[in-house]
């Protein structure tokens, strides 16, 4: 009996290594110190040194029942991207610039071309973020999980200076509301999209006019990645005051963690076009608007909230980043909460 019989393959596990090391490359930073294979990864500090007062901002999340779209469509190129985003789209909300990631896959059997192809996604997201992918784990768990099937997740670390923190308690009365477009579903709600269409490859291969596209490549669609557009607006001179990440909860739940009490953020839904997957999953499941709007970003993945002064530079920066922005409401003296009307 050796450890192969029982089920964990370590000679699989240095080839993973060894076929993801060309993506891993590519998300190094300067302040990266070592290589993979470490035992930790090390990060030099010397680059916020001049800083007032730096604060570390961290971020952990993974891509969900998502997940299970790779498997139905075997592809697995994209899901590390959504990780990604899930981990430094937070950082990014609170005003940090993400430094670097780790991430975790645990499977139930270790295929190395597959964990390599995973990993690609991963460097991709760290790629866009601008972060160093410095670390990480591929766990084997025969017995526990099917030998087809894997899990994702990881953990971004950022920095900020404590006076450039976005924590919303300066937004006030007459503050503008900005959206910026999601790339789709994103990452969260997947558990009632598996619930409204039949999860078959048939299914999730057919072509629907209205998607532009099949079923599932609109689904897996990666979650867009917003450190960019914030650091442009940053560079741009704006100070954003509030800054709300559209994930699992949707606009009633994410749109009050900005706002402070006694203001409430109001929302106007015709002020941006509603993705066409979200039309088609709302009229094939039957789904009520508000339930919609407490469970997906409905075409928005960040909402920031800024002076009216600042509107137009906001709106010029996240475009100069290559996202698109819409000015999707106000905020009002009120109850602490969200209107759409």
């Amino acid at each position: 009996m050796d450890y192969k019989k029982a089920g964990v393959d370590i000679e699989a596990g240095y080839k993973s290594v060894e076929l993801m090391k060309q993506y891993v490359k590519g998300t190094m930073r300067p302040e990266v110190l070592g290589g993979l294979g470490g035992f930790s990864g090390a990060f030099s500090m010397s680059g916020i040194k001049d800083m007032e007062e730096p604060v570390l901002l961290s971020g952990t999340d993974g891509v969900g029942t998502k997940i299970k779209l790779a498997f139905l469509m075997d592809k697995h190129d994209t899901v590390g991207i959504d990780c990604v985003a899930m981990c430094v789209n937070d950082v990014a909300c609170a005003g940090g610039e993400p430094l670097f990631f780790l991430d975790y896959i645990a499977c139930g059997k270790n295929y190395p071309e597959k964990i390599a192809t995973i990993v690609k996604g991963v460097a991709e997201g760290c790629k866009q973020a601008g972060a160093a992918l410095i670390g990480g784990e591929t766990a084997e768990h025969p017995g526990l999980m099917p030998e087809d099937e894997y899990d994702l997740a990881g953990f971004a670390v950022g920095v900020a200076d404590k006076k450039d923190i976005i924590d919303g308690s300066t937004i006030k009365a007459g503050d503008t509301l900005i959206g910026i477009a999601s790339s789709g579903v994103h990452s969260n709600g997947f558990s009632l999209v598996r619930k409204v269409f039949e999860m078959t490859k048939e299914s999730l291969d057919t072509y629907y006019e209205e998607l532009g596209t099949t079923l599932g490549e609109a689904l897996i669609v990666p979650t867009r990645i917003y450190v960019k557009a914030l650091k442009s607006v940053k560079n741009a001179g704006v100070k954003v005051k509030g800054c709300s990440h559209i994930t699992g909860g949707g606009f009633y739940e994410n749109i009050p963690r900005m706002l402070p009490e006694g203001i409430k953020a109001v929302v106007k839904k015709d002020s941006y076009d509603v993705p066409a997957i979200f039309k088609l999953l709302q009229k094939t499941g039957n789904i009520e608007e508000q339930m919609m709007y407490n469970t997906y970003n409905m075409g928005l993945g960040m909402i920031l909230a800024v002076d009216p002064e600042d509107v137009d530079k906001t709106m010029a920066a996240i475009k100069e980043a290559g996202d698109t922005p819409y000015i999707v409401g106000s905020c009002e003296a009120g109850e602490k909460g969200v209107t759409l009307c």
